[in-house]
């Protein structure tokens, strides 16, 4: 093995960065032998050229790298700016390099082994605001069955209203004992559901959901079929599934004039939020959820903040920039 760090190379303008000839049969490796995706395989090779570029700045062979080496390395990603993602995939590409070098006998450990990426932040969960979520429940689309407008308008209020989730809406019944995993208490304002883990909540409904359900049940004997227990039916007269939901939901979005995509689960982001900003209590959200554990709910905080600080952006003096330099 050569102790001589390889020179670096500068590529031809408009050229893809060349590699040393022993990265390039690693490169042939993958292809080959390895059969990654094209896309996976360009990823790896612009993480090798990062890697040959930093060991030649610092003058020392890749072949001997020691793990204190990687680690610079790999802080320099980060200090450029790199996403955790694509700090991972080219922590990904050096640890195969290093592993593919010791069955060749070429190193003697892998300095990259104990390297892990930075963990990447958790996006914060996409929810409409009061106005949108109003509109969604009002505005239904200018034709249609108003069968099943009258379904979808229920199915929105449960969401919103209660924070259920999609499974937990297509799996309500008409009435508790009937083989499914829910129903709806219209007498005491309350939906039984069965959530994640298999375990079992009550969750206050609203008055609005209530009223919205009542000309659904009035209507639903006209859809359903006889023998068929769902809270909520297809045109076939079936359960309704949550592709179906998904898409009916799809749909009114786009009536309502809402500029974003709306799934079923942006509205029980928006139950969380609003209901957050309004009370302030993250238990009561958290049991209304459903989370086992309370860090899962207290992303909504961030959400919280995050609406907090659009509000004074926007509206307070002292949050505008000038964009001039006077004072």
């Amino acid at each position: 093995m050569s102790s001589a760090a390889p020179a670096a190379r500068r590529p031809e303008p408009g050229t893809a960065p060349g590699l040393a000839p022993e990265l390039e049969r690693f490169v042939q490796h993958l292809v080959v032998e390895r059969r990654l995706a094209a896309r996976t395989v360009a990823l790896y090779r612009e993480a090798l050229v990062r890697l040959e570029g930093a060991a030649a700045v610092a003058g020392v062979a890749l072949e001997r790298a020691e793990p204190y080496h990687l680690r610079g390395w790999a802080a320099q990603l980060r200090a450029r700016g790199l996403a955790p993602r694509s700090i991972a995939i080219a922590l990904a590409a050096w640890r195969g390099l290093y592993r593919w070098w010791g069955r060749q006998g070429l190193v003697a450990a892998n300095p990259v082994a104990g390297l892990r990426a930075p963990k990447a932040a958790r996006p914060l969960p996409k929810a409409l605001s009061v106005e949108q979520a109003m509109a969604l429940a009002e505005h239904a689309p200018a034709r249609g069955d108003a069968l099943l407008l009258a379904r979808d308008r229920a199915i929105v209020e449960l969401l919103y209203g209660a924070g259920l989730r999609v499974a937990e809406i297509v799996g309500l019944d008409v009435q508790a004992g009937a083989g499914g995993s829910g129903w709806i208490d219209r007498e005491d304002g309350t939906a039984h559901v069965l959530g994640k883990g298999s375990k079992r909540r009550s969750v206050p409904v609203g008055r609005a959901a209530l009223a919205a359900l009542a000309p659904w049940l009035d209507a639903r004997a006209r859809l359903a079929r006889a023998d068929e227990a769902a809270l909520f039916v297809s045109r076939r007269g079936t359960r309704l599934t949550a592709s179906q939901l998904r898409l009916r939901l799809k749909a009114r979005a786009l009536a309502a004039g809402l500029p974003t995509h709306v799934h079923p689960h942006m509205l029980r982001h928006s139950f969380a939020s609003h209901l957050l900003q309004s009370s302030g209590d993250l238990r009561a959200v958290q049991e209304l959820l459903g989370h086992a554990s309370i860090a899962t709910t207290q992303v909504y905080t961030k959400l919280d903040h995050q609406h907090l600080a659009k509000v004074y952006d926007a509206a307070h003096p002292r949050a505008r920039r000038r964009d001039d330099s006077g004072g």
